[in-house]
């Protein structure tokens, strides 16, 4: 919901639209271009997601800011991809970068969760 939300919102009311990797401006719809206002809209689905995941009981607010950063990441990477990659790789289609999109994601979620528990079994100083 993160990057689909990102995409739409940031083609529609995209003030000021960059590639991702040079920070250049570019029209809109060009692959690997994010706005301030296509990344906040990104951030706020991710957010109403996660709050639903909480309110329904399958998170903690810990699970919403991980699953929102994870989220942030992911939607980031895939704009790389769609910079740097989509163009020079025939089968990398918009379907297969979402898949790896959405893998970026789990596997952040993932990463920041482990790292968050290993932290917290560090002795407090």
């Amino acid at each position: 919901m993160s990057d689909t939300c990102a995409s739409e919102v940031g083609k529609a009311y995209g003030k000021r639209i960059y590639l991702i990797t040079t920070l250049q401006a570019v029209p809109r719809g060009t692959e690997g271009a994010v706005s301030l206002e296509g990344t906040l809209a990104g951030v706020m689905a991710s957010a109403a997601i996660a709050l639903v995941g909480w309110g329904v009981g399958l998170i903690d607010l810990l699970g919403v800011l991980l699953c929102v950063l994870a989220a942030f990441i992911a939607t980031n990477i895939e704009s790389v991809i769609g910079a740097t990659l989509q163009a020079k790789i025939g089968w990398l289609t918009n379907e297969v970068v979402n898949i790896l999109n959405t893998l970026i994601g789990a596997l952040a979620a993932i990463l920041l969760a482990l790292a968050w528990h290993w932290y917290s079994l560090l002795p407090q100083i």
